[in-house]
Order: structure tokens, then sequence, then C-alpha cells
């Protein structure tokens, strides 16, 4: 009989399997890990325009990839902090990404989350990707009257904004790290072509 921590591992085990699977597949172009600051953010965001102005990467897909890379760190800074100072494993920390494919770009974030906040973001995630450019906008307006997502503030108006820019729906997984926490992984990509 399987125990729930041996499908947690198994499934922990294929996620790894399948992200080094798209890594091989794609040009790792930055990877970190470790606290993320606005001055972090910056130093990425102008990396990468370096990196992609040598590639001659069409200026709407710079402003893309910039504009998801921007949405996706403010949400490890704002979420990545939920955690008290003493527990310095996750306080503020989170891993980023960024790679390119031969059709896309992709921007993976990483921080750890309370379990209890999951089911809501699941299912706000679950909202997002299932609607279109037209039911996003009206989300966008909805949430920005009424929406709430945490303590933190910004109730999903990242996420809404990413796949109304990219047009892609947002990968995401929940890797349990303990009882209590797990780490929140989300993947967008953005078309190199345009």
């Amino acid at each position: 009989m399987e125990t729930t921590e041996t499908k947690d591992a198994k499934g922990f085990l294929e996620f790894v399997y399948q992200f080094y699977k798209s890594m091989k597949e794609h040009e790792i172009t930055l990877v970190y890990e470790g606290e993320i600051t606005h001055q972090l953010t910056k130093a990425f965001t102008s990396l990468t325009e370096s990196n992609m102005a040598k590639e001659e990467e069409s200026n709407s897909v710079q402003k893309k990839v910039f504009h998801v890379m921007v949405e996706c760190l403010q949400n490890i800074s704002k979420h990545a902090d939920d955690f008290a100072q003493n527990e310095t494993m996750f306080s503020g920390r989170g891993i980023f990404l960024v790679a390119k494919g031969k059709d896309d770009y992709s921007v993976t974030t990483g921080n750890a989350v309370d379990n209890s906040r999951i089911a809501d973001l699941k299912s706000l995630l679950e909202q997002i990707n299932s609607l279109d450019k037209e039911g996003l906008t009206e989300l966008y307006k909805k949430q920005i009257k009424e929406g709430r997502l945490s303590d933190k503030g910004g109730a999903g108006l990242g996420f809404i904004d990413i796949k109304r820019k990219t047009g892609k729906n947002l990968e995401y997984h929940f890797l349990p790290i303990n009882s209590q926490t797990s780490f929140f992984l989300l993947t967008s990509t953005i078309s190199r072509t345009v």
C-alpha cells in the first residue's frame, strides 16, 4: 500500500525529471536562488535586457518578458516573506529562472507557501486559465473592486495580468515540504513570435 509520503516523493521525483528534461530542451539564460529584493529585480531585468538585445529579440517580446519577470519577482517578494524571521530557510527567499526555447521564453519562479493558502491559489489559477481575454478583463476589474487573496493584498492581479499579456495558461505545481508548507512553482510562457 502506497503512503502519502511515498506518493509525495514519487510526485516530486517526477516533477524534477520533467523539469530537468525541460531545462535540457531550453537554453537557461538566468537562474537564481535566494532572497528577492527590488535591487535584484532591477539587476535581473537589466541582465535579461542585454542578453535579449544580443539575440536581437523583438521589442514586443522583450517587453512581455520584462513584464512577466517583474510580476513574478514581485509575487515572490510579496509572499515569500510571510514566514517568521526565525524560519530563515524560507523567509523572503525564492527561485527564479529564465529559459529561452526555439519558439518561446519561459519564466519560472518558486517560493514557499503555507498549505492553508493552496486551495485558494489553485482555485484562482484554474479560474484564470479557464478564461479568454474578455473574461480576464472582467475578472481583473472585479478583483480590483472587491478581491483580496491575502493579507499582503494583491488579489491575484499579477497572475491575471501575466495571462493577459502572454495569452498562455499559467503552469503551476505545489510540492510538499512538510505538513505546514509547500513549494509553489509557477511557469509563464512568452511566445518569441509576435
